[in-house]
């Protein structure tokens, strides 16, 4: 619809504020006075509102510490019939309401049985740790996920095992049986050529096995002994484990943790791992999704292996693209900058990976809590959220930063309670036990409290993954520049799929109004179909010209 012979206030919050009709003042003007403001015309944005979810890969993640989410049985810690019982705030499967936050997949980081509160050394592969829970009461979160078309992932750790592992014990207690100079036959205890051993302790991360002559290399800690993937027996132990979760129990992928360290400073012989591994995954589920993590280095990569989907760090923590544009540390990083690294990014994953998905992220367990490196300005928390949400792909999201949940610091701090409510503590959890609570800094409302207010980091981010939902060119499309917008604090691009475009107009500034002049009929588009604002002035449109105040987003369709 639009709205002709219109005057038009540039700062208008509405963009719609009207004069000359009813109620809205007299546009006449007397003899010998000002002329009045020329009319201009007013494009009336047509709001997009049915979602056009699909089931495939392409999917809006949310990261969960089972621990730290909500308590089913009043022992302070998380647990699996807790998550199930939240599953209709992170997606309730009705497309009608606006209660969820419409994310249609979930990443858990580890549930096995583990000696530590990150349970990332895990004591047993085909079991869930008695503090969250059954496996029936996993199978049974299996279900509901399903229901509601959530593809659950769980985290999958194969650099290392916990030292109580048995495969680790066993190996262990034979190692220290053998008398001195005696070596170890694969033959007696076939678990000793699981983990890499030597008589030798080398520099860097050895430790001795008990009071014997052997010790064990551990990457990451004594806790947790290297596997070693020069044993073809090895992965048949793992394919074993991979066929059991995806057909017995029936999740959806994995997360893969340290894949760059299978092999440490060895890319070929790792990428050579998740080769065979992803080729193992597909042929028992075939649209299961993979997804590794490989903290430094270049993670595309991996990608060479065929493995879905590999975490793109160029847009996390404070020094990542999407925080350094919003707080405007440096002019070079802005929303030119942001469409030209997007461009790049689907290029090179194309280039790995033709099936390539990318997963961008600014926040998860591993670094400081958005809120805090973004100061705890609401609205750049906020903007990061809408220019996540505009990336190509699959995003993950962390539980809690779509309320602004603190925590810094040591890793507990980062795993901190999710705030269900500030009335009411059931369900609440005590979080990490070594948490500092000193550096969890919560300077925002509880969910029950944001999810009430129409202007909450909350509603901010349910509204920006909605849009996900709406139109599936933004996590699918092929990604143009759009060259004749030449201000570098606009983000624009257009994205093709399935023979339909949007373009996407995002102003990086945190100050300025900008109209952006845009040729509706050489661009191909007729009004705004979508928009996020941070505050309360909203995007608006006048016959060629986009007016975004600062931080807005806008769809064109």
């Amino acid at each position: 619809m639009r709205i002709n012979k219109q005057l038009i206030s540039v700062m208008a919050i509405t963009g719609l504020i009207c004069v000359g009709m009813t109620g809205c003042g007299d546009t006449k003007t007397a003899k010998d006075e000002t002329p009045a403001v020329p009319e201009v015309e007013t494009v009336a944005p047509e709001i997009a509102e049915e979602l056009n979810v699909k089931d495939d890969n392409y999917r809006n993640y949310y990261e969960v510490f089972v621990g730290s989410f909500y308590d089913s049985n009043n022992d302070t810690m998380g647990d699996i019939n807790g998550l199930i019982e939240k599953l209709d705030y992170i997606n309730d499967g009705d497309d009608t309401t606006d209660t969820d936050l419409g994310m249609n997949g979930i990443w858990l980081m580890p549930v096995n049985p583990s000696p530590s509160y990150h349970k990332y050394d895990v004591m047993d592969y085909y079991d869930i740790d008695k503090a969250y829970g059954t496996m029936d009461d996993f199978r049974n979160l299996v279900a509901e996920c399903d229901k509601r078309g959530i593809k659950l992932i769980i985290d999958l750790v194969m650099n290392h095992t916990s030292t109580k592992h048995e495969w680790f014990v066993t190996a262990s207690e034979y190692l220290e049986s053998l008398e001195p100079g005696q070596e170890p036959d694969p033959a007696e205890c076939k678990y000793v050529d699981y983990y890499i051993f030597t008589k030798e302790k080398k520099s860097g991360a050895y430790y001795q096995v008990g009071n014997s002559e052997w010790y064990y290399n551990g990457g990451f800690s004594p806790d947790m002994p290297d596997i070693n993937w020069d044993n073809p027996e090895v992965k048949t132990e793992f394919e074993n484990i991979a066929k059991f979760w995806l057909e017995d129990v029936g999740v959806g992928g994995f997360r893969l943790d340290a894949i760059k360290e299978y092999y440490s400073s060895n890319t070929p012989a790792n990428v050579e791992v998740l080769t065979w591994f992803e080729d193992y995954v597909k042929s028992v589920k075939p649209d299961a999704y993979v997804v590794g993590e490989a903290w430094s280095g270049d993670y595309y990569e991996y990608l060479k292996s065929g493995i879905t989907s590999v975490f793109d760090f160029n847009y996390a923590d404070i020094q990542g693209t999407l925080s350094m544009i919003v707080h405007d540390r440096d002019e070079s990083y802005n929303g030119q900058y942001l469409a030209d690294g997007l461009i790049y990014s689907q290029n090179t994953v194309k280039e790995k990976n033709p099936e390539g998905i990318m997963a961008p992220f600014f926040g998860n367990h591993d670094i400081n809590r958005a809120a805090h490196y973004l100061a705890f300005e609401e609205e750049k928390i906020k903007m990061d959220f809408g220019l996540l949400s505009m990336m190509n792909g699959s995003p993950f999201y962390y539980y809690g930063d779509e309320i602004g949940l603190g925590g810094a610091g040591d890793d507990e701090n980062k795993r901190s309670p999710m705030i269900w409510s500030s009335t009411d503590d059931t369900g609440k959890t005590r979080g990490p036990v070594n948490m500092q609570s000193e550096y969890v800094i919560n300077r925002f409302a509880s969910v029950e409290e944001q999810q009430k207010d129409e202007n909450s980091i909350w509603t901010y981010v349910r509204d920006a993954v909605k849009l996900r939902n709406i139109f599936p060119q933004i996590a699918r499309g092929d990604v143009e520049d759009i060259t004749s917008v030449t201000d570098d604090d606009i983000f624009a691009v257009k994205k093709t799929y399935e023979g339909s475009s949007i373009l996407i107009l995002a102003n990086t500034s945190s100050e300025d109004t900008k109209e952006v002049e845009l040729s509706r009929e050489e661009n191909g588009y007729t009004n705004i179909k979508g928009m996020l604002a941070t505050g309360e002035e909203k995007p608006y449109q006048t016959e060629d010209t986009i007016v975004l105040p600062p931080f807005g987003i806008v769809i064109l369709q």
